[in-house]
């Protein structure tokens, strides 16, 4: 004879592994079993209400017949969706200002979260919470990224309207079959017998030998400038030996458009270039605008640079490697365009 003590550790034992449907099958099999004073004593062991135990008596009763649903049809709440026409449609409107809609978006961002879209569906007459919001983002394809590094700076309201002009600015550009390029200095490396991460293949035992402490000693750095062509999906990369000034940067530039771009881009008016707010392309940087200017005269092209705010160079295209960007927050003042203008032309 099965005692109490036996049949609660049954249940608890058998309960992980059932969905509803079985849990509540299984509550009337044994309160059946017991008879009278069943239904009371199963629903105590098991923690279940008694109207749980109930419903599982009156389907063993029934006869239930195996079936792949948990609840019958139209049991449980709703879809919010469903109750709510619309909402699915009024939460992509939210995002895709900032996403664009398009997961191969010139520049692809997402800077609301799930309690700030809450707040707008609310603002718009839809009942929902952080839970149904979430669902709904995934179900219409986006997906959480990671906020790895995202807390720069301090927040600025006009943050989006910038990003926003960016965005639009380069996706007009390359509609129009002009080049849109994002640059910048990337990593400086020492030039000569220095440890450098990651491995090669050598025979065993012998690995390169290199200097024991990584202090230059009068040979120069290489200097990487980076250009990434967003319309081809191409880096292009020059290494100078020299400075990172403002001449070093547009000589990047000149060497990709005298190497790739001239031919890739025949037909084009005009070049759009997307930068971070400091450095050798800095935005305040005198000599970077007045290269810019030599370089579009001998070019006969309108140079256009949008910089990203401070604090925000990681949504440069040249610091990525993939069209997924986690979510950022926290920006100082954008600034404007600043367009260097072919003379003559």
């Amino acid at each position: 004879m099965v005692t109490e003590r036996g049949l609660a550790e049954k249940l608890a034992v058998l309960k992980p592994h059932l969905d509803e449907r079985q849990w509540r099958l299984l509550l009337g099999a044994e309160a059946e079993a017991i008879g009278w004073g069943g239904i009371a004593l199963v629903a105590r062991l098991s923690g279940a209400s008694r109207s749980t135990v109930q419903a599982g008596v009156n389907e063993v009763r029934a006869g239930a017949e195996p079936d792949a649903r948990v609840r019958a049809p139209g049991a449980g709440r709703p879809a919010t969706e469903d109750a709510q026409p619309g909402v699915a449609e009024a939460l992509e409107e939210l995002v895709a200002p900032e996403t664009r809609g398009d997961p191969s978006s010139v520049l692809r961002w997402t800077t609301k979260s799930a309690a700030q879209l809450v707040k707008g569906l609310t603002a718009n007459g839809f009942t929902v919470g952080k839970t149904t919001v979430t669902r709904l983002l995934k179900k219409a394809g986006y997906r959480l990224q990671s906020t790895f590094k995202t807390k720069e700076g301090a927040s600025h309201p006009d943050r989006d309207a910038q990003f926003r002009h960016i965005n639009d600015t380069a996706a007009e550009s390359l509609a129009a079959g002009d080049p849109v390029i994002s640059v910048d200095t990337k990593k400086k490396e020492l030039v000569g017998e220095y440890a450098n991460n990651g491995r090669e293949w050598a025979p065993p035992g012998q690995p390169v030998k290199v200097n024991g402490h990584d202090f230059p000693t009068g040979v120069p750095k290489a200097i990487p400038y980076g250009i990434y062509d967003l319309g081809a999906d191409d880096g292009f990369v020059s290494v100078g030996v020299d400075h990172d000034t403002a001449g070093f940067a547009v000589n990047a530039i000149r060497t990709w458009w005298e190497h790739v771009g001239r031919e890739r881009y025949p037909k084009a008016s005009r070049l759009m270039l997307t930068a971070d707010a400091g450095g050798s392309n800095g935005y305040r940087l005198r000599g970077w605008k007045v290269e810019l200017v030599k370089l579009a005269a001998e070019i006969g092209l309108d140079i256009w640079v949008c910089h990203f705010p401070p604090g925000t160079s990681k949504w440069n295209k040249v610091e990525v490697r993939h069209e997924a960007s986690p979510v950022r927050e926290g920006v100082q003042d954008p600034f404007p365009c600043v367009v260097a203008a072919a003379w003559g032309s």
